[in-house]
């Protein structure tokens, strides 16, 4: 009797298990064809239909997982916004603020070249002032930069860096790394290229970090 129960138990947490795998597997499918459809024709221009045909999965799928256009829309920008700022999420003041912020801005960069529509999708709806989700938006915003500002004012007041201004330090931060994905085709234009390269990426990473963490009385990890 015990071992038929303990058999049901395993077998119902394997069928639970299984499920939450399709689940994950589904939702990346929908958000990554999300993506695309919203970089290339916006949100009013971009149906749920479409996404589901680019996903290969029915439409019904795509409401089961986000309700609605705007859930799914929400869900593709927080999805942004947690991918950018993971690097930084849970750094303490107890930590080395030059290994923090090389590492911040690596990361953002990094992503602003394998995720450059991304990017694109967040700067357009911001720039049109977040219409549909400001009220989702903005608060988680607030409170992400307010938590890193106090982190940065930590480091400055404890001497660690020089004395500058945090929230216009990650406004810098934020500007020079997603202008890799938003103003890609303006970089192409002045390299004369037909495309931004691995060694294009390499190269603006150790420009911005050798730039950024000197101008805040930082060294460079790995720099002398």
């Amino acid at each position: 009797m015990v071992d038929q129960a303990q058999k049901r138990l395993k077998e119902e947490f394997q069928t639970k298990e299984k499920a939450g795998r399709i689940r994950q597997q589904n939702e990346a499918i929908i958000l990554e064809a999300a993506e695309i459809e919203f970089a290339q024709h916006g949100f009013k221009g971009t149906s749920l239909n479409a996404i589901a045909e680019r996903a290969g999965l029915p439409k019904s799928n795509i409401l089961y997982y986000f309700q609605s256009k705007i859930g799914l829309y929400g869900a593709v920008l927080s999805d942004i916004l947690g991918m950018w700022n993971q690097a930084f999420n849970t750094t303490t003041a107890d930590e080395d603020p030059a290994a923090t912020i090389y590492a911040y801005i690596r990361s953002k960069i990094r992503y602003s070249r394998s995720h450059p529509l991304a990017s694109k999708i967040f700067a357009i709806e911001v720039i049109q002032g977040a219409p549909h989700l400001k009220k989702y938006l903005a608060q988680e915003m607030h409170h992400w930069a307010l938590g890193r500002t106090n982190v940065i004012q930590a480091w400055i007041d404890a001497g660690k860096m020089d004395p500058i201004d945090p929230l216009h330090l990650l406004f810098m931060i934020w500007g020079s790394t997603q202008h890799y994905a938003d103003f890609a085709t303006q970089i192409e234009w002045a390299l004369d290229s037909e495309g931004l390269t691995e060694a294009d990426f390499e190269q603006a990473e150790r420009t911005l970090t050798h730039v950024i963490l000197k101008g805040v009385g930082l060294t460079v990890p790995g720099e002398a």
